[in-house]
């Protein structure tokens, strides 16, 4: 039978409020905790692509987001979408019985109502799925694919904005303006 020792349990606590006081002494910051993280994030307005897999992202950006409905919206996410599904376990009759599925995401942030852009940036995920000789199952485990693509799309895509607001959001630039051109005829030399 095994006794009670409340001197592990102390010990435990011990060590956890030592670990924490040492954190708090080095300057850590939870990235979330960064003054207007969450608030911007929440006022991310997504712009899916059309699709099964681009709806399946727009509603994991979504969530992530923690998208506030009641408030405007102080940017525009644009994604584009591209997808490819390779065959890699393949058996002696040339039947593919494992796939490797690559989802890519191109997205361009934008602030609102201007629309200059605030930042750019793609993620890739790449992920395999056993692909059964059941049609169904089949189907199934490639549709599950697509949704845990689009579900760590949405995570990266999340912690890269993240990560962005907390160091302080650069400020858009002003679109480049193409000078014109001089009147005349332009020497050739």
């Amino acid at each position: 039978m095994r006794r009670f020792n409340p001197s592990g349990k102390i010990a435990i606590a011990t060590t956890l409020a030592l670990a924490a006081t040492a954190l708090a002494g080095c300057g850590f910051t939870p990235l979330y905790a960064q003054p207007g993280v969450v608030s911007n994030l929440a006022a991310i307005d997504v712009m899916a692509p059309q699709g099964r897999t681009g709806f399946l992202l727009g509603q994991h950006l979504n969530d992530a987001f923690a998208t506030n409905r009641t408030g405007p919206a102080k940017y525009a996410i644009r994604l584009s979408l591209s997808e490819a599904r390779f065959p890699r376990g393949i058996r002696t009759d040339n039947v593919a019985t494992r796939y490797e599925y690559v989802l890519t995401a191109d997205y361009v942030l934008s602030n609102l109502p201007a629309g200059d852009i605030a930042k750019r940036g793609r993620v890739r995920v790449e992920l395999t799925y056993d692909s059964a000789d059941q049609p169904y199952a089949s189907v199934a485990a490639q549709q599950d694919a697509e949704d845990r693509g689009a579900e760590e799309v949405a995570r990266r895509i999340q912690l890269e904005l993240a990560s962005w607001l907390a160091t302080g959001e650069p400020k858009a630039k002003a679109p480049a303006v193409v000078p014109p051109k001089a009147p005349g005829n332009p020497k050739k030399g």
